[in-house]
């Protein structure tokens, strides 16, 4: 064996050792998950080529890291040991296939399926049917004492509820904080003027083992067992998801999408479904574990050095990644933000190719401390825009050059200003800035504005480039003749963008207000507007108090609101949009708002329609007194789905939520007389 791979194994081990204690132990990871299993199997391949490199304390040997001094420790009677990995599905397969060659037996039976959930491991002691001590993993033998800190979570029993319990029952399971409780607490952490935290785990890491319970009790922590430990003066059953219904019977927490299906075929089923109801769920999760059901055959198979050969962790494609930010860019939005856009690396991240990734402002940038040149962690979750969340100061370059934010704006040459108390610089420039009528246009015309057909991106920016167009009303002085002048605009699309123009004319008062780009005013403020005023005009004549009274309007939207009306060359655009023939349909006053069959409900509109438009279906929602949101929690009261519903339907289905076809919606829009 050559000193050089004796090399790269004591370089490896180094490195999994020390990002080890980061993660499990200091709570403060470096990098992504993905990037510790990629070392973590570079590091097996090689062992598995040269046997003699394993030893006793080699990474591949151990789960994690030693605990901290701050806790008393307790040591696992039962190691807590972690999992094995697969990251597609045939090395799900080759785990299939090597229970089977073990067992000598190509029937499994059924298998145990449960979101990974991306929190921190525990194990709680029961007594005769009290809890007496809750400990983390640790480094898999040896743990904390955090029994204070875990009697303050709600979701842990402190006593089991009926009987039939084991004397002695480790219950383990993964403390974890929920997305909405993780965004709460760091809105006040920010308010306060404190770091908020990174992410949920971290979080949740950080509230367990605080050293002060009392501060443990505040934060909003969840909890979901997913097996036992020890087992002693009593017995439990002989399958998996059995023991997950008994444990529920006890009063312990199961995740909801726990479930037992009976082959490969429908475990790789389960990972799809999880995968693509991913975001919908209010915790973080990473992937989906699959344990085999029957635990006759778990204890058959037995362990490796540091996990079971009966379960299996299938990770999700990884949501985080290192790459290098090559440059950074600056975009000016229709407000006139000067947004920072980081040009990367191209990196495969959560499914897709990412070569740019949002900077957000200066102050993130200085929070970051990043620099061009700099190995940085990429974060693409669900369809959120790509985001650098951490940079890696180790591999930090010696030419790496500090970001310089712009004095002027990089489009027009305007100055550039920053707004005492907002994070956002902006161009001054206004209209004579090419960028904002360009990105104000877009605006305009997209489809939950305008939704003019055929007028996309590359044709505005034609627009604004040969001076056709200066605000949102010269595009109604446009004519087919003029237009064929542009770039892959022949007399036929030409006509098509004209129809489509007159077309759009016929709108909503929601639609039109969304359009005009107000500040602050998104899609929910504009239809709450439109049902609060029922008038255009009422609208441009509220004061700032009258807008307060708007559900959802704080101080700032409703200054904003009140600014934009108030500007001349606003009311000129506005005059002109309405000369040129843009209606819309009289919003019927409401005298009672209780007779509004919707009123206070909250909704989700999803699958295919046919008979509207999902634009038109939304706004119909709204006006039948709906609150519309994107996504299905136990807070929906009615989801109205149409054909080929998908994941929401079923995850709707799961929680008792009643439902409605596109047919419901339509019965009560005649009945309320709502077109």
């Amino acid at each position: 064996m050559s000193d050089s791979i004796q090399q790269q194994h004591a370089k490896l081990s180094e490195a999994l050792h020390y990002h080890a204690v980061r993660y499990y132990v200091e709570d403060s990871p470096e990098i992504p998950d993905a990037e510790y299993d990629r070392l973590m199997r570079q590091l097996i391949e090689l062992e598995q080529a040269n046997p003699e490199l394993v030893t006793v304390d080699s990474p591949s040997q151990r789960v994690g890291g030693a605990p901290l001094s701050g806790f008393t420790q307790v040591t696992h009677q039962v190691p807590m040991l972690s999992l094995d990995n697969a990251f597609d599905d045939s090395e799900l397969k080759a785990f299939h296939k090597r229970m089977q060659d073990r067992l000598n037996s190509s029937v499994l039976g059924a298998f145990s399926c449960e979101p990974k959930l991306d929190g921190l491991a525990v194990s709680l002691m029961y007594e005769n049917g009290v809890l007496i001590q809750a400990a983390t993993r640790g480094d898999g033998t040896t743990g904390e004492n955090i029994t204070q800190n875990v009697r303050t979570i709600s979701a842990i029993p402190l006593k089991l509820q009926g009987a039939g319990y084991p004397t002695r029952l480790e219950v383990r399971g993964e403390v974890f904080m929920p997305k909405a409780g993780f965004d709460r607490i760091n809105e006040q952490a920010i308010a306060k003027g404190d770091k908020p935290f990174a992410n949920p785990r971290n979080a949740a890491a950080g509230s367990l083992r605080q050293l002060d319970s009392r501060i443990t009790a505040k934060r909003p922590l969840g909890f979901y067992a997913y097996s036992v430990g020890v087992i002693e003066g009593g017995e439990l059953a002989n399958s998996h998801y059995q023991r997950f219904l008994q444990l529920k019977e006890w009063g312990l927490p199961m995740c909801p999408v726990v479930r037992k299906v009976e082959n490969l075929n429908d475990v790789i089923a389960y990972y799809q479904y999880i995968l693509e109801t991913r975001d919908d769920l209010d915790y973080e999760i990473d992937g989906v574990v699959i344990k085999l059901d029957d635990i006759a055959k778990q204890e058959q198979l037995g362990f490796v050095a540091r996990a079971p050969r009966w379960a299996i962790a299938y990770k999700f494609p990884a949501q985080e990644e290192l790459t290098i930010l090559n440059d950074v860019e600056f975009q000016v939005g229709r407000t006139g933000a000067i947004t920072p856009v980081a040009k990367l690396e191209p990196v495969f991240v959560g499914g897709v190719t990412v070569s740019n990734a949002t900077l957000h402002n200066a102050d993130e940038i200085q929070r970051l401390g990043v620099k061009i040149g700099d190995t940085v962690i990429i974060r693409r979750a669900g369809d959120v825009i790509p985001q650098i969340t951490g940079v890696v100061l180790e591999r930090r370059p010696d030419d790496a050059k500090a970001i310089a934010y712009p004095v002027v704006c990089p489009v027009c040459g305007s100055d550039a200003e920053r707004t005492e108390g907002e994070a956002v610089t902006r161009c001054t420039g206004g209209l004579v800035c090419s960028a904002q009528r360009k990105q104000a246009l877009k605006h305009f015309v997209s489809r939950k504005a305008m939704d003019v057909d055929g007028l996309g991106d590359k044709v505005v920016e034609q627009l604004v480039e040969k001076e056709m167009v200066q605000t949102p009303a010269d595009l109604f002085k446009l004519s087919a003749g003029r237009i064929t002048v542009l770039e892959r605009m022949g007399p036929k699309s030409a006509q098509n963008v004209i129809d489509a123009l007159d077309k759009s004319k016929q709108t909503t008062l929601p639609r039109f207000l969304y359009s005009l780009g107000i500040r602050e005013v998104g899609e929910a403020t504009a239809a709450n507007l439109a049902q609060h005023f029922k008038s255009l005009e009422r609208i441009e004549q509220a004061n700032v108090e009258a807008l307060l009274e708007v559900p959802d309007v704080g101080v700032i939207v409703a200054e904003h609101i009140k600014a934009f009306f108030a500007q001349e060359r606003n009311q000129a655009v506005i005059a002109e949009l309405i000369e040129s023939g843009i209606t819309w349909s009289e919003i019927k006053e409401v005298t009672n708002a209780q007779e509004l069959p919707l009123i206070g409900k909250t909704v989700v509109l999803t699958g295919s329609l046919s008979q509207l438009t999902r634009s038109d279906a939304k706004a119909a929602l709204q006006n039948l007194g709906a609150k519309v949101t994107g996504s299905v929690s136990k807070k929906t009261d009615i989801l109205f789905a149409g054909e080929a519903a998908g994941s929401k339907l079923a995850k709707a289905q799961d929680l008792g939520i009643e439902i409605q076809d596109e047919q419901g919606l339509i019965t009560l829009m005649q009945e309320h007389d709502i077109s």
